[in-house]
């Protein structure tokens, strides 16, 4: 009884870890990005999110050396899910059945849009301010993951909640005032770059929860191995647009030394990363997740005074506390409620024990 009692909050501990993981190799990622655009003067974010995405089709290279099944056994095991879906449904608890390939592969395209959306408009950003205000934007997506979460009931909508997302968002508005960003061209453009990407990312990450729920219900390197894949058969045309429209014109990357940092940052910064963030995600919740973004604000702040010697004001560092007191107050509600889950489904269990040996 006392490891069961104990496995949802391991479980939700082993998310936040997998979660910390990720922030620290988003920060890498943010400066490997910045570094790309501005010291190694490659401005194509487009092409690059391209090639992080397209990074994704490797999970499905393990496929190819699986020895098919013949037609019969095939035949046989659509038979035994289909007959076992409809149990499932009979019985009400579809919800905790596993996702089949089909499923699996509808997911991962309606998936696959939102989530390059999301990616690159943060990408893009990067190439109009700093990797510290980029982040600090980029956690206002709190506040689309809570509204969005709730309209679609992933999310309660708590009055912690509430005031968590709202001291995060007064974090974000004291950073914004204090922007120390280098001289750009287009400074507003880069901040409306990164709030796209933070509604992007508030919109897939409340529809993954919404279609998995937990993470024993997905194949993961399917799921994000069609994410690939169809991101790769569906986007190189923009290529030809934004080439020939002159926003952003094709050029293969120049150097040994550039070509290293692409695609170290593809398979660590989005490869490896978006794995881990889709397990924390799942074994914790969106909102959990999405603050958790603000993580990266300490780190990107060191970050930026150690690599682009820009020193926060006492503004930016009030708005940067304001982030993590806010993420670590829905990390606290969050807990609560999962062990108040696992409580009352523990009491259910046993009542129903009870009522049939009686």
């Amino acid at each position: 009884m006392v490891d069961t009692d104990r496995q949802p909050r391991r479980r939700y501990f082993g998310g936040v870890c997998a979660l910390i993981a990720v922030v620290f190799i988003w920060v890498s990622s943010s400066f490997a990005m910045n570094s790309i655009f501005g010291d190694q003067e490659y401005n194509k974010p487009f092409l690059i999110t391209y090639l992080n995405t397209a990074t994704f089709s490797c999970y499905l290279l393990p496929l190819l050396f699986v020895r098919k099944r013949s037609s019969e056994e095939y035949a046989k095991l659509i038979i035994r899910d289909s007959e076992s879906n409809n149990e499932q449904q009979q019985h009400g608890d579809i919800n905790n059945s596993k996702l089949s390939t089909t499923e699996t592969i509808k997911l991962s395209f309606a998936f696959c849009i939102l989530w390059f959306c999301a990616n690159y408009t943060t990408n893009a950003s990067l190439a109009y301010t700093t990797v510290g205000s980029s982040t600090i934007l980029s956690s206002t997506s709190g506040l689309f993951t809570l509204a969005i979460g709730a309209l679609f009931h992933v999310e309660r909508f708590s009055l912690v909640r509430v005031v968590a997302v709202c001291l995060s968002f007064l974090g974000v508005v004291l950073v914004s005032h204090s922007d120390t960003s280098e001289p750009s061209d287009a400074p507003l453009l880069g901040d409306m770059l990164a709030l796209a990407g933070a509604f992007f990312y508030g919109c897939y990450t409340t529809l993954l929860k919404l279609r998995i729920g937990d993470e024993s219900r997905i194949n993961m390197p399917l799921f994000f191995g069609f994410v690939g894949a169809f991101n790769i058969l569906l986007l190189w045309p923009f290529f030809f647009i934004l080439h020939f429209t002159g926003v952003e014109t094709f050029q293969i990357p120049h150097g040994s030394i550039l070509w290293a940092t692409i695609l170290l940052n593809a398979f660590i910064g989005t490869f490896l990363s978006d794995y881990l963030w889709l397990l924390a995600m799942l074994m914790t919740s969106p909102l959990v997740v999405t603050l958790g973004i603000s993580l990266t604000i300490p780190l990107a702040l060191v970050g930026d005074v150690l690599f682009k010697q820009i020193v926060p004001g006492l503004q930016y560092a009030a708005g940067a506390i304001l982030v993590l007191i806010g993420f670590f107050a829905v990390n606290t509600v969050t807990l609560s409620d999962v062990e108040q889950e696992a409580t009352y489904a523990d009491r259910t269990l046993v009542s129903q024990d009870d009522d049939n040996d009686e």
